[in-house]
């Protein structure tokens, strides 16, 4: 029993060191606006096809980083930009708690579209959007290289994922709460 208990104590520790160098703060809007941009011609870059995709959609939700971090307790928290017709219309953070094996660290970007504007209107009216409850996201990962059939996709919210770093993978956001925050 003592030593589980030691092995889950050197656990945390050494997950708390890990975490420590990547603390999450509050960027400014000015931060916001210059990570989401350079994530969103990263994004293209990968993706050409997303240029048209964007195009289409209604609005474009950037989370430059974020951050997950757990040992049978996990979290999750980034903020980032809401951009209409290539202005900044609002800034939101996302958050998540899960519970299950996990431990490590990793760190993402996350891009959802509004295809429409009845689903961008939904979002913005909602107090604290939970994704999978409020709206229903259609998450396509996207790998080095990968293409977008944009004429296959048809959800009205569709997410993507990529650039995941770290010992942790999960591509889910399921169980999210996205909210408005000022900057």
């Amino acid at each position: 029993m003592n030593a589980l208990r030691t092995l889950v104590l050197m656990s945390f520790s050494l997950l708390a060191m890990v975490a420590a160098p990547q603390t999450v703060e509050a960027g400014s809007a000015v931060e916001i606006n210059a990570d989401a941009n350079a994530t969103l011609a990263s994004f293209v870059g990968q993706n050409p096809s997303a240029r048209e995709l964007g195009r289409k959609a209604a609005g474009v939700l950037v989370f430059p980083s974020v951050i997950k971090a757990g040992l049978g307790l996990g979290g999750e928290y980034g903020e980032g930009v809401l951009i209409i017709r290539g202005e900044p219309a609002g800034y939101y953070n996302i958050i998540s708690a899960s519970f299950g094996f996990q431990l490590g660290v990793q760190s993402r970007s996350v891009i959802i579209m509004f295809m429409t504007e009845e689903a961008l209107a939904g979002f913005r009216n909602a107090y604290g959007w939970k994704v999978g409850v409020d709206g229903s996201i259609v998450v396509v990962t996207v790998g080095a290289g990968g293409a977008i059939d944009t004429d296959t996709l048809t959800s009205p919210v569709i997410a993507f994922i990529f650039d995941a770093q770290g010992l942790m993978y999960n591509l889910s956001l399921e169980g999210s709460k996205i909210s408005r925050i000022e900057r």
